[in-house]
This record gives structure tokens, C-alpha cells and sequence, in this order.
């Protein structure tokens, strides 16, 4: 099999990934070109020992670093107007590469440590350090909807330990509603099956009328929205959930929502 062959089902996706590194599709495909003509040329090979898009991607780090390729943020841009994506320029390269390896490319964080030429704690260590740096970045308004208390009080604390603003917590699919027509919110943390025997899915979907917001589904009851059908839920945490999994998945939903933008306190 040609090399072309070989590496054709990811190039699609390192360009995708050169894109968001890079803050720029025209640049993001001058390092991708770089990287494929030295293949080419044999100037690099790919690592037997890696599949071949960890491989592609290994390549592509190193034709990175020998170009001097920089990665700092771009000072003239206004925090309030920016696109999410292009607030990504604003954290650490390396923390940046991680995060983008693991939470857009699916890679794992073994895969991401071969990738980046390190190992498995400092992948884990970047990975949280690019977390924290965009929590800061996308602080905004969360609407939580959970019917149990004990399980609201420790989602509320999770999120305003990430620095988000809780602006309700409803238990029914009509406090939902009465808690967005007072205040528009940035992210929604919704249970399924609800007090009064309720849906979440439908208060979501009442939101979501309005508003195009990031929503994710915390539940004990997966199944009912894991159906094979679409459009399925981007964001599914499953009880009992584990902390640092509501809080990746928060700064994730944010950071890959396109239509988010700045919600007013």
C-alpha cells in the first residue's frame, strides 16, 4: 500500500487539528504540506511501532518544532468579541497540544505522550493545566436542573469551583423554564427524570428553542438518550459520576460550542 493510501483516512483530520493549533487553516496546511513532503522525500518515516495516524501526528509534531513553529497568543484580539477556538491560542503550546490531542482528536493520553515524544504524567499535567487556563477563559452563567438536593449541592460546587456563576437550580421542567425567562444562561447541566415526573430532555428542548446553548446530560438513566437515533446528546455523564469528568466535559462543552458567546451577569 502506497503511502498516500496509507495516511488518505487521516488527513482530514490532522488538518483539522493543524487548524485549531494554529488559530488558521492557511497555516494549519502549510505545516501539514511540510510534513507530507518529508515523508515524501524520506527526510521522515513513520514509526512501525505507532498505528498510522499516531504515526501521521508524531511526524507532524516534529516537523513543527524543527520549523520553529510558535504558538503564542495573539495580543490584539478582544477577549470580549473573540471566537472560543481563538481563545485557545491564549494557553500554554505545549498545555494546548495535549488538550487538543485528547479533547478534539480522541487520542489518548498514551497515545497524545507518544505523539509529543513524554510520557503518561506530563500529558495528564498539561491536560490540566490547559483545563484551568479554559474554565478561566469561558466563565459564564450555568443553569443547573436536578431534582435530587444532595447531588445539585455537589454539581453547584463543582462548577463554581471551575469559576462559573450558578444562576438556578430547577427540579421540574417549569422551574426550568421560569429560571431562563429570568436569566439567560451559558451552559445547562440537566438531569433526565425529574420531580414531578417531568423531563429533563423536554426542558432541555425548551431551552434550547431559545437560546443555543452547550448542554450537558447528567443522568442514571443513559438509554434514554443513547438510542441510535440523532441527534444524540454530545456530552452524557452517567451516575454516579465522577468529579473530574463533570468538569472536563464542562470545559469541553464550552470550548467546542460555536455558537457561545459571553452571556451578561
Amino acid at each position: 500500500m502506497s503511502l498516500l493510501a496509507r495516511l488518505a483516512p487521516h488527513l482530514p483530520y490532522v488538518r483539522r487539528y493543524a487548524r485549531a493549533l494554529t488559530g488558521d487553516q492557511t497555516s494549519g496546511d502549510q505545516y501539514v504540506r511540510v510534513a507530507l513532503e518529508a515523508l515524501a522525500a524520506g527526510e521522515k518515516t513513520l514509526d512501525p511501532g505507532l498505528s498510522p495516524r499516531v504515526a501521521l501526528y508524531h511526524v507532524f509534531h516534529a516537523i513543527w518544532c524543527t520549523t520553529g513553529a510558535k504558538l503564542e497568543a495573539r495580543e490584539e484580539e478582544d477577549t470580549a468579541s473573540v471566537d472560543p477556538r481563538q481563545r485557545l491560542m491564549r494557553i500554554a503550546p505545549r498545555s494546548r497540544q495535549a488538550f487538543l490531542l485528547t479533547a478534539l482528536e480522541g487520542f489518548t493520553p498514551s497515545e497524545a505522550a507518544q505523539i509529543l515524544d513524554t510520557d503518561f504524567d506530563e500529558i495528564d499535567q498539561l491536560i490540566a493545566q490547559a483545563q484551568q487556563e479554559i474554565d478561566a477563559e469561558l466563565a459564564t452563567d450555568v443553569l443547573i436542573i436536578e431534582d435530587e438536593p444532595v447531588i445539585a449541592a455537589d454539581i453547584e460546587a463543582l462548577v463554581r469551583e471551575l469559576g462559573h456563576k450558578v444562576i438556578d437550580i430547577a427540579a421540574t421542567r417549569g422551574e426550568a423554564v421560569e429560571a431562563i425567562a429570568r436569566h439567560r444562561p451559558g451552559l445547562v447541566l440537566a438531569d433526565i427524570q425529574l420531580a414531578d415526573g417531568s423531563s429533563g430532555i423536554d426542558a432541555v428542548k425548551d431551552i434550547l428553542g431559545k437560546y443555543d446553548v452547550p448542554v450537558i446530560f447528567i443522568t442514571a438513566f443513559p438509554e434514554r438518550l443513547l438510542t441510535g437515533e440523532r441527534p444524540e446528546p454530545t456530552f452524557l455523564i452517567t451516575k454516579p459520576f465522577q468529579p473530574e469528568t463533570v468538569k472536563a466535559a464542562i470545559g469541553q462543552a464550552l470550548f467546542f460550542h460555536p455558537a457561545r458567546q459571553k452571556v451578561a451577569a
